[in-house]
């Protein structure tokens, strides 16, 4: 029985030394080989298309066979050339597989929703802090309101807001690291 992977090897060491006849044997010995990836691969592409991508496989290995280490084995570097192209051919091709999700449904992650315990856990948090941050932290970042909307509402300048709110900030932080400030 004969070691097709040393044959191989062989001739395209030979090739890539510059033996035209060694890889015309070479590119003769692979392509039922590739031919028979391409056909166990893209089973759900046309046959038609088949023969197509054994030409492209063997383009591609004409353009990357220097690639090839001699010291490594040749066949997965071949069939990952043939893997490749069969690939390419589905994307080219808008080859999709679609999948009845019914079937999964029991198994599919539900969609992220609100955290029940963020409230109380905020509200518990905010209980931490002295009453005027509290109200500047729920006013600024629970309902959305302005700077200068809560400095007027509070008697306080727009900036004495920013700093308060961004001292509360940092206070709420180190609460949740553990550290008390």
């Amino acid at each position: 029985m004969r070691d097709t992977e040393s044959d191989w090897a062989a001739l395209l060491r030979a090739a890539k030394a510059g033996d035209g006849r060694a890889y015309a044997r070479f590119l003769r010995e692979v392509a039922p080989v590739l031919r028979g990836i391409v056909r166990a691969r893209g089973q759900a592409l046309p046959v038609h298309h088949h023969e197509d991508i054994v030409q492209e496989v063997l383009l591609a290995i004409h353009a990357k066979r220097h690639t090839w280490d001699a010291g490594r084995p040749l066949r997965p570097w071949l069939f990952a050339i043939a893997r490749h192209k069969v690939a390419d051919a589905f994307r080219a091709r808008g080859a999709r597989l679609h999948l009845d999700i019914a079937d999964r449904a029991e198994v599919l992650p539900a969609e992220p929703g609100p955290d029940p315990d963020a409230a109380r856990d905020a509200a518990r948090l905010l209980g931490r802090l002295d009453p005027r941050a509290a109200e500047i932290v729920r006013s600024a970042h629970l309902h959305d309101e302005a700077p200068a909307e809560i400095g007027r509402r509070l008697s306080m300048s727009e900036g004495a807001v920013r700093v308060a709110l961004h001292r509360a900030l940092k206070r709420l932080g180190a609460m949740t690291q553990g550290s008390p400030r």
